[in-house]
C-alpha cells in the first residue's frame, strides 16, 4: 500500500487509543512507526541491482520478527531526542507498545494488496497477499482520513463552518484528481463518482452541526475510532467480494479441466466489484476480468508460452529470473530477436497495462547466438523505466536442468 495512506492509518491509530493519554508524541510515534517499515525502499536508490523491489523491499522491516526490535530502537532513538530537546515523551515500554501498533498495521495493510509481503521473513521468503485491496485506494484511504479532518472541524465551534467549506473543496479537488489520475492509467471511473464522493463528503462535513452541541462534544478518539471501524469494515467488504471473484475462476478452470499451478483474483481500481483473475497453467495464463454485478462475465484470453528453445531453457537457469518467475503471480515467458541479441522476457501479469506500451515488471534477458546471457533486468518496472545491466553470469552455457 502506498506509503501516504500509512501515514494516514499510522495517524488514526494514534489519535483513537494513544493521544489523549500520551500526547503528540504518541500521535507522530504510531504515525512514524506506520511508514518506517519502507525504509528498505533505499536499497532501490543504493544498489545496481534490478531486482531491488524483489530482493530487498517488504523483507525483514516488513516482518513479524524483526517488528520488536524496530519498535525498541525506534522508542529508544525518540527518547533520546526528548531528553536533548526537552520534550515530553511516553515511558520506553509505552512509546515501544505505541510503535509496534503502527509497524503492524503496516504489515497487515500490505498483506491485504496483490502485491503481497514476506511478513515471515526471515524464517520464510513465502509473500503473504490476500488480494483484498488495490494498492492504492482512494475510499480506504478516505476512510481513514476524512474522520480525523471531521474531528478537526468539530474541535472549534466558532471556526466550524470555515473548517468544513475549505475541507469539503479540499476533498472534492481530491477526488477529481483522483479520477484523472486512474484516467491516466488507463483505470477510469465514472464521472458520477467523483460527484457521489463530493456528497458522501459534504454530508460528514457538514451534516453533524445539525444536531447541535452534541457534534462538538464528541472527542477525537471517537471520531477516530469511528473511521478506524468503517475501515475495517470496508476491509472486510472486499475480502468476501474477493472470495466470490475467486470462486468465479475456480468454477471456470474445474469447469475446463485446466491444469492449473496457480490460481487468483487481484483487486483493480478503482472499483471493489472489479477483479482481474488469472490462472498460470503449464505453458500459458489464462486471464479475464470480473465485474461482479454482472451475471455474464467477459471471455477468459489465453496467453500461451513461446515455444521453448535454447535460450528460454538457459533464462530458466538463471537465480534471477527464478527469484523473478516466484515473484510473479502469472508469469509468461516470450522470445523474440532484435539484431544479435535473442531475447527472454518474463511478464508479471499482475499490474495490468491497459495501454499500448511496456507491461509494468517485465524482466528480460539478452543472449548471445552461444547461449550465453549477456544483459538481463528490468525491461519495464512500475514507472515503465528500462533498467536492465550486464549480465553477471556470461561465459559457458549453464546446465539446463535446473528449472523452477
Amino acid at each position: 500500500m502506498d506509503p501516504i495512506t500509512h501515514g494516514i492509518a499510522g495517524s488514526l491509530l494514534g489519535k483513537s487509543f494513544f493521544g489523549k493519554q500520551y500526547g503528540r508524541t504518541a500521535i507522530f510515534a504510531a504515525t512514524l512507526g506506520a511508514v518506517f517499515p519502507d525504509v528498505d525502499t533505499v536499497a532501490d536508490v543504493v544498489t545496481q541491482d534490478p531486482l531491488a523491489i524483489v530482493t530487498y523491499h517488504r523483507g525483514i522491516t516488513h516482518s513479524w520478527f524483526g517488528l520488536p526490535f524496530f519498535a525498541a530502537a525506534l522508542a529508544w532513538l525518540t527518547r533520546r531526542v526528548g531528553r536533548r530537546f526537552g520534550f515530553e515523551v511516553p515511558p520506553w515500554p509505552i512509546l515501544a507498545l505505541i510503535y509496534g501498533v503502527g509497524i503492524a498495521s503496516h504489515i497487515l495493510m500490505d498483506g491485504t494488496t496483490s502485491f503481497g509481503t514476506r511478513m515471515w521473513t526471515p524464517f520464510s521468503q513465502r509473500r503473504v497477499a490476500w488480494d483484498f485491496v488495490f494498492i492504492i485506494d482512494l475510499i480506504f484511504t478516505s476512510l481513514l482520513l476524512a474522520p480525523q479532518v471531521a474531528a478537526w472541524i468539530y474541535s472549534d465551534r466558532r471556526r466550524w463552518l470555515s473548517r468544513a467549506l475549505r475541507m469539503w473543496i479540499l476533498f472534492t479537488l481530491g477526488a477529481v484528481g483522483g479520477w484523472a489520475v486512474a484516467r491516466a492509467a488507463s483505470f477510469p471511473f465514472h464521472a458520477w463518482i467523483v460527484a457521489c464522493a463530493s456528497v458522501c463528503f459534504g454530508l460528514l462535513f457538514f451534516l453533524p452541526a445539525t444536531f447541535g452541541e452534541g457534534a462538538f462534544r464528541l472527542r477525537r478518539e471517537m471520531w477516530c475510532s469511528v473511521g478506524l471501524v468503517a475501515a475495517l469494515a470496508y476491509v472486510a467488504v472486499c475480502a468476501s467480494a474477493h472470495h466470490a471473484a475467486l470462486r468465479q475462476v475456480e468454477q471456470f478452470a474445474e469447469a475446463n479441466h485446466i491444469t492449473v499451478e496457480r490460481i487468483g483474483a487481484l483487486p483493480l481500481a478503482p472499483s471493489l466489484m472489479v477483479w482481474g483473475v488469472g490462472i498460470r497453467s503449464t505453458n500459458g495464463v489464462f486471464e479475464s476480468q470480473f465485474d461482479l454485478r454482472r451475471s455474464d462475465q467477459e471471455a477468459f484470453t489465453y496467453t500461451p508460452d513461446s515455444p521453448a528453445d535454447l535460450y528460454s531453457a538457459r533464462a530458466l537457469t538463471l537465480k534471477s529470473v527464478q527469484a523473478f518467475w516466484n515473484f510473479s503471480r502469472f508469469p509468461t515467458m516470450r522470445r523474440s530477436d532484435e539484431g544479435s541479441q535473442h531475447l527472454v522476457d518474463i511478464g508479471e501479469n499482475r499490474f495490468m497495462n491497459r495501454r499500448r506500451g511496456p507491461q509494468p515488471f517485465t524482466y528480460r534477458v539478452a543472449f548471445d547466438d552461444a547461449g550465453n546471457p549477456v544483459e538481463e533486468g528490468m525491461s519495464a518496472d512500475g514507472m515503465f523505466l528500462r533498467r536492465m545491466k550486464p549480465a553477471e553470469s556470461s561465459g559457458r552455457p549453464r546446465n539446463d536442468n535446473n528449472q523452477p
